[in-house]
C-alpha cells in the first residue's frame, strides 16, 4: 500500500468515528517531509476524494471525508458542549 493510500485510510478512518484531520499531524503521523505532507493533500482536494475546512480559531485546515464537513462540525460543538457542562459541574 502507497503512502497516499495509507493516508487518505487514516482520513477516512477520522470521519467516519466523527474527527477531523489536522493536515499538519500527519507530515510526523507517517513521518514524511512537511512539503510532500502539503503535495499529497493538495492531490486529495484537487481530486475531490476529500474537503478541507480551516479552524476557527487557529486557521489550520482539517481534512474530512466528501460531504461530511457540517456533520462533523456539529459533532466537535456537542463534544465541546459537553465537556464545557462537565467543567462547571465539577467546579461546583
Amino acid at each position: 500500500m502507497s503512502i497516499e493510500e495509507k493516508i487518505e485510510k487514516f482520513i477516512l478512518r477520522n470521519s467516519k468515528s466523527g474527527f477531523f484531520t489536522k493536515v499538519s499531524t500527519i507530515h510526523y503521523k507517517f513521518e514524511i517531509s512537511e512539503g510532500r505532507a502539503w503535495d499529497i493533500v493538495g492531490e486529495f482536494l484537487s481530486t475531490g476524494s476529500l474537503e478541507s475546512v480551516h479552524d476557527e480559531f487557529t486557521g489550520e485546515m482539517k481534512l474530512c471525508e466528501t460531504g461530511k464537513i457540517y456533520s462533523i462540525m456539529d459533532l466537535e460543538r456537542k463534544r465541546k458542549r459537553e465537556k464545557f457542562s462537565s467543567f462547571k459541574k465539577k467546579r461546583k
